[in-house]
């Protein structure tokens, strides 16, 4: 089921969040992530609309949408390759007509599982925070 966030699922959320920008960004090092728990809890969140996926009273993903830009999309890394990540994305994708995203370069799978769902790359700009190249993507659906 996907239902809008509620506060008390923030510990959750950042659970997720945390694992699996770890599994998904080996190459940044898993001491920067642990670094921005604290913003994701009390700035970047807050300011979002947010959805998680719930299966039996756990979180097994969540979305982020800030205006028409797909902020977040994480699903629990033992429970990725399940439908999880689709079923988010196509839920996020029917909220806006067109949504834009950014994912590092580096990240080939998630970059083919946007594509999957009708992404199209439009630029390649430089993340200031990493230093590592991310790909501007784009869906209009």
């Amino acid at each position: 089921m996907i239902r809008k966030y509620r506060e008390s699922d923030i510990d959750q959320v950042l659970d997720i969040w945390l694992s699996a920008s770890i599994k998904a960004h080996a190459f940044i090092g898993s001491d920067f992530w642990r670094s921005k728990v604290g913003e994701m809890r009390d700035v970047y969140l807050p300011a979002s609309e947010t959805f998680v996926f719930e299966s039996e009273g756990q979180l097994a993903g969540f979305y982020s949408l800030y205006e028409n830009t797909l902020a977040a999309t994480f699903v629990s890394p033992n429970l990725q390759g399940r439908g999880v990540g689709s079923a988010l994305i196509n839920d996020a994708k029917s909220r806006r007509e067109c949504l834009q995203l950014t994912v590092y370069s580096e990240n080939l799978p998630s970059i083919n599982f946007y594509k999957k769902h009708g992404f199209i790359i439009l630029d390649e700009k430089i993340d200031e925070l990493t230093g590592h190249p991310e790909l501007v993507m784009e869906c209009c659906c």
